[in-house]
Formats: C-alpha cells, sequence, structure tokens
C-alpha cells in the first residue's frame, strides 16, 4: 500500500479544487470538495492501487471487474454527472436518463477536470489537456444536453484563451445570473451567444 502516496496526492488534488472553487467565490463547494476520498471505503483502495498516473479506480476495476471506491464516492459528490442519472418517466431503453446539474455543480466539475489534469500531467499540462481529456470519452459519458453544452463552453474557453479568462467568465457571465443558466430553455440561448462572442467550435 501507498498511503503516503495516495494522501499526498488526493490532498494536493483538493487543494487545487479549492483554490479553484475560490477563485470564483464558491468557498464551501471547494473546503467540501472530495471529503469522501478520505473515508475508508475509498481512501485504503486509492492507496492500495495508487500508480501515480491515473485514477486507481481503473487499476481496482481491472482486478475486480467494478470500483467499489467509485460507486461510494460518486453517489456522495454532487459535481461529477453520474451522481445526476435518475429512472426516466419517458419510455427509453434502460429506463436510465441524465438530469441536468445545477450550473453551480458543472463549475466545481471544471475545476475538478482541470486540478485532475494538473496532477497527472504534472510539468506537462497545458490549458488545452482538460478539453482533450473531455473529448477521448465524450462520445460515452451520459450527459444531459444543458450539462453538456455549458461544460463543452467552459473547457473551450480554457482551451482558446487560458484560465483567467475562464474564471474572469464565470465570474462575470455566470455566477450573477445563475437562475438563467439554470432554466430550462434560457440557457441555450446563452450558450449559442457565448460560443458565437468567442467564436468556439467543438
Amino acid at each position: 500500500m501507498k498511503v503516503y502516496q495516495h494522501f499526498k496526492t488526493i490532498t494536493y488534488h483538493k487543494w487545487l479544487v479549492m483554490k479553484g472553487c475560490f477563485s470564483i467565490g464558491l468557498y464551501k463547494q471547494g473546503i467540501c470538495h472530495d471529503l469522501s476520498k478520505y473515508s475508508p471505503t475509498e481512501f485504503f483502495v486509492g492507496a492500495r492501487f495508487f500508480q501515480g498516473n491515473r485514477s486507481p479506480n481503473n487499476a481496482e476495476r481491472e482486478e475486480k471487474g467494478y470500483s467499489a471506491s467509485w460507486l461510494h464516492h460518486k453517489g456522495r459528490n454532487k459535481h461529477h454527472y453520474e451522481y445526476w442519472i435518475d429512472y426516466s418517466v419517458k419510455d427509453i431503453e434502460g429506463g436510465m436518463a441524465p438530469a441536468p446539474m445545477p450550473v453551480k455543480y458543472i463549475l466545481e466539475m471544471v475545476m475538478d477536470r482541470i486540478a485532475a489534469s494538473k496532477v497527472y500531467a504534472k510539468e506537462a499540462y497545458t490549458q488545452h489537456n482538460p478539453l482533450n481529456y473531455y473529448k477521448l470519452g465524450k462520445d460515452y459519458a451520459p450527459l444531459h444536453e444543458k450539462t453538456r453544452k455549458t461544460l463543452e463552453l467552459l473547457l473551450l474557453i480554457l482551451d482558446k484563451y487560458g484560465e483567467e479568462e475562464m474564471v474572469r467568465f464565470i465570474k462575470k457571465k455566470i455566477l450573477p445570473n445563475q437562475r438563467m443558466w439554470d432554466d430550462k430553455e434560457k440557457w441555450q440561448l446563452l450558450v449559442k451567444k457565448y460560443n458565437n462572442h468567442y467564436k468556439l467550435k467543438m
């Protein structure tokens, strides 16, 4: 078991997310981010399967066929889109459907993705890493359209203009207008408006 290495990694990750959340005023989310990783269910799996260049949950999946640590984690952390998967009342295959994430958790998810990229890429990290990583799994991720489009907008701003501009955009255009971003219809107009403004394309 690599207890110290795992503790150091998750604590550094948590500090990076906290720093990102604090930069946009999400103080409570920054403090509470990923606290479940220190619980026995998650921590000792992480220490056992620690590798340093990817999530230990993947190594647990390879050995057991599933990750008990991840199942515990995703049910306790609202910044993961998997938390927002629910039964659907519509007649769809499988009976499951993604619910739209409140925008404040999408913002925390972006900070989480940036931090994870920095932790695993280390000195090789650039502002392009989060978007590139997202693209690898975007076709398989069961994201609600609102969640997907808002996440992509932020990752594209980050990729093209950098973290400072993304933070400025969040503070000026999203946080003062959270109700509009969480509205069932208004978010579509906002995403279209800012994609055009920044000349963004996935």
